[in-house]
């Protein structure tokens, strides 16, 4: 299975939470990208944020933006083979 655009956009939209704090969250604006509107309507369908237009994450969406923050993290750093 590959990573459809739809769930990239999931995960993009994920990065945007603060993990340090359970007291922010953020607002998908009318104005936004409709990919981001789109995927903010997912992710609250998911069970993974409070808000159709965002709100806070859930305790599910907390679990899948950590995983997503690391695999982020795994991509981008250079590995070095031994």
């Amino acid at each position: 299975m590959r990573y459809q655009p739809e769930l990239l956009d999931e995960l993009n939209l994920l990065q945007h939470f603060d993990l340090d704090t359970t007291q922010q969250g953020i607002k998908v604006h009318q104005d936004a990208e409709p990919a981001m509107i789109a995927a903010a309507k997912r992710l609250y369908e998911k069970g993974l944020i409070t808000l159709v237009d965002g709100g806070y994450l859930t305790d599910l969406g907390r679990e899948a933006s950590k995983h997503a923050q690391a695999l982020l993290t795994l991509l981008r750093e250079p590995v070095s083979v031994s």
